[in-house]
């Protein structure tokens, strides 16, 4: 397992440096910067101390050794469009937003997906089944945004039951303000429901004609105990290799919900300062939801062995 976990790390830090190279290179190919429109109006050598501040006057290669120097550092560098903002201090203050919504997102979704490829399973050919099946195949087609913009017209907007934008400030950021985030939550779960319904009936599905299945019918046992005991243990490997992925998307925000929704969240800020041509943000966010992503898929192979032993007695008769 050490020499796995070495070898793996000495990959995602190739990665990493593939990742950020490749962004740095991409970012200074666009025409124009951050400084463009706000140095327009000014004198020429006024421009220049302001190029310098940031040093954009530098040839694209000494750019660039800077900015992977500070990378290996922690350093992402001050924002150019908001000064003295860096990557640290927007993650420590939009993060808990993000945090927050992505989890009740995940929670609502995950869970009434998970429920909803149970009811289908043990209610196949039926009513249910195709009434699951057409309701995942709804979620999924229409996209994100289009709920978001259907939430707020009819239960914002029409009924008036929500507010149409904001989110909860203060004391109520993490666990008040109900109010302001059941329309978000509710937009940006459905995917999940559609997802996880879909997956965990065809997982089940393909456990129910197996040969323990039939031998604990046999045994006496009720559906419950044999969905609970056996089919759902055994059809979780598919799960467990997409829900540690779900996880690290809700934590760099939802892009969509959040520009809709006017949250000031990670994946508004993101979406601003790409928008603004905000280099260092841009580079030092990416870099981070890079890492996440490597961290979660090394960590969604490690839990593979302890949902299967099968996959960690293959491995060790391998070595």
């Amino acid at each position: 397992m050490a020499k796995y976990a070495l070898k793996r790390l000495v990959t995602m830090i190739v990665m990493l440096f593939i990742v950020a190279s490749a962004t740095f290179f991409m970012l200074a190919a666009v025409p124009g910067d951050a400084l463009t429109e706000r140095t327009a109006r000014l004198p020429e050598d006024v421009a220049a101390r302001v190029y310098a501040r940031y040093g954009l006057d530098k040839p694209v290669m000494e750019r660039y050794a800077i900015t992977m120097k500070g990378l290996v550092v922690g350093d992402f560098g001050e924002s150019i469009v908001f000064p003295g903002q860096t990557v640290q201090s927007v993650i420590a203050e939009k993060g808990p937003i993000s945090l927050r919504l992505g989890v009740q997102q995940v929670v609502l979704g995950v869970g009434v997906g998970l429920v909803l490829g149970v009811l289908a399973t043990i209610r196949k050919n039926t009513w249910v089944d195709y009434t699951v099946i057409a309701f995942s195949i709804l979620m999924v087609s229409v996209p994100t945004l289009v709920f978001g913009l259907l939430l707020q017209q009819v239960f914002a907007g029409e009924l008036g039951l929500f507010p149409v934008i904001g989110w909860p400030t203060g004391s109520d950021l993490m666990f008040g303000g109900w109010e302001y985030t059941i329309l978000p939550t509710l937009a940006g779960s459905f995917s999940y429901m559609a997802m996880y319904a879909r997956l965990l009936k065809a997982s089940m599905s393909d456990v129910l004609g197996q040969d323990y299945i039939l031998a604990a019918e046999a045994r006496g046992l009720s559906g419950g105990q044999i969905v609970r005991r056996h089919m759902i243990r055994n059809a979780a490997v598919p799960i467990v290799t997409k829900l540690p992925m779900t996880i690290a998307m809700c934590l760099t925000g939802s892009f969509y919900i959040e520009t809709i929704f006017a949250i000031p969240g990670l994946g508004r800020y993101y979406i601003q300062a790409i928008s603004g041509r905000d280099v260092t943000m841009v580079m030092g966010f990416t870099v981070i939801i890079a890492a996440m992503y490597m961290v979660v898929i090394f960590l969604t192979d490690i839990l593979y062995h302890v949902v299967d032993p099968r996959i960690r007695l293959a491995g060790d008769q391998a070595r």
